[in-house]
């Protein structure tokens, strides 16, 4: 059975009444299991609320790192009292970004310092929790902010696992991120004709070395590019890339779940 290791059910995107349908069409699709993120502070309790009415769905608390400007001295403090909480299943999604340009009132040297910060307290929080950390990365050009990411995480890789999200790097890079204990994690864009490097990658790692996510609404794999995104399409990345390896996707799916299973370490 297939898990959507990542995606966004409290987005605008979806209206809520959307949702028992949206979880239904995952649930014929073979996916069982659902992870939401949180973005920031505005989507907490949106999150936290459709775990509690969907007992497939899971949540991670955290600022994307698109947010950080927008969250509050004590962010930390204010996600501190949901660690305990079954449906809280890991940490994020932060990270660093480095594509967007800094919002109104902040320099680029100044927003991503914010987001370096930031991160680090996530690391933190997730090693007080016992949880793994969901990071983002993404660059306007170049590897900077996985280059980053990766420094950080490896001075916490001791006391928590990360994930790197809708991975799109080569095989040398995923395998800097599984030799410090991590994983990484594919989506829609592996399905596309031209990404054939980002299959290449997954076709290369080991099983039950990376997740599979759909990071809806956003980044529909084919044969649904350029329309809005749902976890039942995550079956059409485990189908891509089970033809890829030369394997079933039930094995696929096995391998991915279990990994995710050990990750996030469901509590429910």
């Amino acid at each position: 059975m297939l898990t959507d290791s990542h995606c966004h059910l409290a987005s605008h995107r979806f209206d809520p009444a959307e949702i028992p349908g949206l979880i239904e069409r995952a649930r014929q699709a073979g996916v069982t299991r659902m992870v939401s993120l949180v973005t920031g502070l505005d989507d907490l309790q949106a999150n936290l609320d459709l775990a509690a009415a969907h007992p497939e769905v899971s949540i991670c608390i955290g600022i994307h790192p698109c947010h950080v400007h927008e969250a509050p001295g004590d962010v930390i403090g204010r996600l501190r009292p949901h660690l305990g909480d079954p449906r809280v299943c890991g940490i994020g999604e932060t990270g660093l970004d480095y594509y967007h340009p800094a919002p109104e009132g902040w320099d680029e040297t100044s927003f991503r310092q914010r987001q370096r910060e930031l991160l680090e307290a996530h690391f933190r929080l997730a090693a007080e929790a016992g949880l793994n950390v969901v990071i983002h990365t993404r660059d306007a050009s170049g590897d900077a902010s996985f280059r980053d990411a990766l420094a950080i995480y490896r001075g916490h890789a001791d006391k928590a696992r990360a994930v790197f999200h809708c991975f799109i790097g080569p095989e040398a890079k995923a395998r800097a991120v599984i030799d410090l204990g991590g994983l990484v994690s594919f989506g829609g864009v592996a399905t596309f004709k031209n990404a054939a490097d980002v299959l290449a990658t997954a076709v290369a790692l080991p099983a039950a070395s990376f997740m599979l996510e759909t990071d809806s609404p956003y980044l529909a794999p084919v044969p649904f590019r350029g329309k809005r995104n749902e976890p039942s399409y995550v079956r059409h990345v485990a189908e891509h890339l089970a033809a890829g390896r030369g394997e079933s996707t039930a094995t696929l799916a096995a391998d991915t779940g279990g990994a995710a299973d050990r990750f996030f370490r469901f509590a429910r």
